[in-house]
C-alpha cells in the first residue's frame, strides 16, 4: 500500500484506463497545459498527447456535447467540469441526451462517458460556486451518480466508471483533493452500487457521502466517548442506492442518523428516509433524523457559512436524539 493523495488517485486511475483502453480520452478546461485546476491530470497531456488530453474553451454546453456525440462512434470519454455548478450551463446535454440515448435508440446506441468534477461547496465561494448536485443528476433514470469520500474509493470507482457503459456522474471535493490515504499498488477496481462500512457499531446507524462524512467520523469519536457505538456507512454511490446494507445495518442497530450536504427539500436523505420506513419500520426505536445545509442559498460570510454547513455537533446531537439522551 502506498499514501497518495485524492487528486493523485483520480489522476492514477484516468492514466491506467487510457493506457488499457485507447477509446478513453480526457477533455475539458485546463486539463492539459495546466495539468488541471486541481492538478489531478498533471503528467496526462505528456504521456497521451493532445489529441487525448484536451483543453476546451469555457464552452461546458459544447464539449458535454461533444463528448457525448462522441461516445456513438466508440469513443469512451472523460469530461471534466472545473466545478459542477459549471455543469448547469450543459446539463441539458446531460439529462436529455447521455441519460437516454440507450433508451431513445431501441439500445442502438449506448453512452459510456463520464462526467466528473468538484460538488457541494469549497469555502469562501458564495452561492453559485457552492451547491451539492448529487441529488439533481440521481432524479434522472438512465444515470450512475457516484461520490467517494477518500482516495482508495476514488480510484476504485473511477475505473469502474470509465469502464461502465452508461453514463457515471462522478463527483468529487475541491477540499479532498489534497486528502491522502492508502491505495493499493496493483490493479483495483469497485463496484458501482455497493456501500462501505466504514466502521461497525451497534447503538446507532449513521448514512453518509463524499466530504462531509469526515463530520461522521469526528461525532463518533466524540460520541464513543459516551458509550454510543455508531455503525458508519459510506454510500460512494448514490444511485444505484445500496439500500439493504442501510436495511441490514437499521436492523441491528434500530436507529438511522443521514448526514448530507445538501439542501433539505427532496434530497438523498428524502429517498433514504422513505425507504427505510417502507422496509424497515418494525425494527425503528425512534424517528430517523436528517442533517443537511439550511434552507437557503450558501452564504459567503465565513461566520454564515459555519452555521449553514452541516457539523460534528450537529451529529452528536441528532444521535442523542434518536438514544433518548
Amino acid at each position: 500500500m502506498r499514501t497518495i493523495q485524492f487528486r493523485e488517485a483520480v489522476c492514477e486511475a484516468m492514466s491506467e484506463e487510457m493506457r488499457r483502453d485507447a477509446s478513453v480520452y480526457l477533455m475539458g478546461e485546463e486539463v492539459a497545459e495546466y495539468n488541471g485546476a486541481y492538478k489531478a491530470s498533471k503528467g496526462m497531456l505528456d504521456e497521451f498527447g493532445a489529441d487525448r488530453v484536451i483543453d476546451t474553451p469555457i464552452a461546458e454546453l459544447g464539449f458535454g456535447g461533444i463528448g457525448v456525440g462522441s461516445t456513438m462512434t466508440g469513443c469512451r470519454p472523460i469530461v471534466e467540469y472545473m466545478t459542477f455548478n459549471f455543469s448547469l450551463v450543459g446539463i441539458d446535454q446531460i439529462i436529455n441526451n447521455a441519460a437516454k440515448i440507450r433508451q431513445m435508440s431501441g439500445g442502438q446506441f449506448s453512452c459510456p462517458i463520464v462526467f466528473r468534477g468538484p460538488t457541494a461547496s469549497a469555502g469562501q465561494l458564495g452561492a453559485t460556486h457552492s451547491q451539492a448536485f448529487e441529488n439533481w443528476f440521481a432524479n434522472t433514470p438512465g444515470l450512475k451518480v457516484i461520490v467517494p469520500s477518500n482516495p482508495y474509493d476514488a480510484k476504485g470507482l473511477l475505473k469502474a466508471a470509465i469502464r461502465d457503459n452508461d453514463p457515471v456522474i462522478f463527483m468529487e471535493s475541491e477540499q479532498m483533493y489534497g486528502d491522502k490515504g492508502e491505495v493499493p499498488d496493483g490493479e483495483y477496481v469497485l463496484p458501482i452500487g455497493v456501500a462501505d462500512i466504514k466502521r461497525e457499531g451497534t447503538d446507532v446507524t449513521i448514512v453518509s457521502f463524499g466530504k462531509i462524512i469526515k463530520e461522521a467520523y469526528k461525532a463518533a469519536d466524540q460520541l464513543a466517548e459516551d458509550g454510543i457505538s455508531c455503525e458508519i456507512i459510506d454510500l460512494r454511490t448514490v444511485r444505484p442506492l445500496d439500500k439493504q446494507a442501510i436495511f441490514d445495518s437499521v436492523k441491528k442497530t434500530n436507529r438511522l442518523v443521514i448526514l448530507e450536504e445538501a439542501w433539505p427539500f427532496g434530497n438523498v436523505s428524502t429517498e433514504i428516509s422513505h425507504q427505510v420506513q417502507e422496509h424497515c419500520f418494525d425494527y425503528l426505536d425512534a424517528p430517523i433524523q436528517r442533517i443537511n445545509t439550511a434552507d437557503t442559498p450558501a452564504p459567503y460570510s465565513p461566520v454564515l457559512l459555519k452555521e449553514w454547513l452541516p457539523n460534528s455537533d450537529d451529529v452528536v446531537k441528532a444521535v442523542k436524539k434518536v438514544m433518548y439522551r
